[in-house]
């Protein structure tokens, strides 16, 4: 039973502290209670201020869409629409696959193995997950499944299958309304798509006419680096779904940016009760201004991550026959076991000894690290030898 958390670390209402590499599955970038963004939030409430405030005008929204677009859009050169479509990253995902199917006129959706977008019905349609998938209880249509990169053998040139069927008017594929892709699947277990990968993808879509929908909800707001994970990439996404760390502090906060002329939609054609959570934009414009007007936190969240794969790949190598391999950018790193029971096995040692850390991967192989962004090198040593701790326990276990 958790009771205080603060930074990297959540302490139990016994008084023992738990080192946090899950940090709310990539909603707590900037770690628990923040106490820049708390101050904010906490001056923000007590002076009476908006909370719930639907679609009207409000102080706090005007603040952070300005701050977002100085901060964050016109720095990049970037000119998105930005839409409160509802408080999660599944919103976000549903908001965009309407607007591709309204704009385009077509209904299918691309989107590849192993990829996670989302527990609604349509954001389910286009998730790889079996598990999940069952879980809808109906038929998941108008979505197709594509190979991710290097989900095949690695001799198959990219786009091989993609785009042939797109040529072929026998195929009995029809033109999609859109592509949608994670840059890093998290979910999926840390699969990494490479900057000529998504270019390839980039390129496809623009000759096909076809939308490019990124969905940034887990590996945005700086989890890879850039505070868009696209960015490195040299691509610019037709629509961009961002939720998790964008509130900085936990609050529930999505948006949708979209190229301008592709806001098609109808007054109230797609609204909800809670677009406008004020608090959410204070914390978000909190972040934005303490965070992003320099360059400080990405270039440290590089060099974090360049320490985390070192120490990964000597576990690696010290525990061969049963370590994959390593994967990872940025900050969100797995580390791939062989026996997919093996993953819970080391997660539940670690926890023992102090560290949450979750699973992913379509078997629940990879041993996930997602630690705020803020947490420090002496933090992450400290995890990392959690870690290393873990699988050896794991596998002396097994050995005997």
């Amino acid at each position: 039973m958790f009771s205080t958390a603060r930074g990297s670390h959540m302490t139990d209402e016994n008084g023992k502290t738990y080192l946090d590499f899950f940090a709310g599955a990539g909603t707590l970038n900037y770690g628990h209670n923040n106490p820049q963004l708390k101050r904010r939030l906490i001056d923000y409430l007590a002076g009476d201020a908006v909370v719930h405030g639907l679609d009207m005008y409000t102080v706090a929204k005007r603040e952070f869409l300005e701050r977002f677009n100085e901060v964050v859009l016109a720095p990049r050169g970037l000119d998105y629409k930005v839409q409160f479509p509802g408080p999660a990253g599944n919103h976000s995902v549903e908001a965009a696959l309407k607007l591709a199917r309204k704009y385009t006129g077509r209904e299918s959706v691309i989107s590849f193995t192993n990829a996670f977008h989302g527990m609604t019905l349509g954001a389910l349609a286009v998730t790889g997950n079996s598990m999940k998938r069952d879980g809808a209880g109906v038929p998941l249509g108008h979505g197709v499944s594509m190979p991710y990169d290097n989900y095949l053998d690695g001799r198959t040139p990219d786009f091989l299958l993609l785009e042939t069927m797109l040529d072929d008017s026998g195929s009995g594929l029809d033109v999609p309304a859109a592509v949608i892709v994670e840059t890093v699947q998290g979910e999926g277990g840390i699969n990494v798509a490479t900057a000529e990968w998504l270019r390839g993808l980039s390129d496809l879509c623009k000759r096909h006419d076809i939308l490019l929908i990124v969905d940034d909800v887990q590996m945005g707001c700086g989890r890879t680096g850039a505070f868009f994970s696209f960015e490195d990439a040299g691509i610019t996404p037709d629509i961009v779904c961002l939720s998790k760390s964008l509130s900085g502090y936990g609050l529930p906060f999505a948006i949708t940016l979209m190229r301008r002329e592709l806001d098609v939609w109808e007054p109230g054609e797609h609204n909800g009760t809670f677009r406008g959570f004020n608090p959410a934009f204070v914390t978000a414009t909190a972040a934005l201004e303490d965070y992003w007007t320099g360059e400080g936190l990405e270039k440290e969240t590089l060099a974090k991550g360049e320490q985390v794969e070192r120490a990964l790949n000597e576990i690696a190598l010290e525990h061969a026959g049963a370590v994959e391999g390593v994967r990872g950018r940025g900050l969100a790193w797995g580390l791939v076991m062989r026996d997919p029971e093996t993953a819970p096995r080391v997660c539940a040692e670690a926890f023992g000894r102090g560290l949450l850390m979750e699973t992913s991967g379509p078997e629940g192989e990879v041993v996930k690290l997602l630690p705020p962004l803020t947490t420090t090198e002496r933090e992450l040593d400290q995890g990392l030898e959690i870690i290393a701790e873990s699988v050896r326990a794991v596998r002396t276990t097994v050995a005997v």
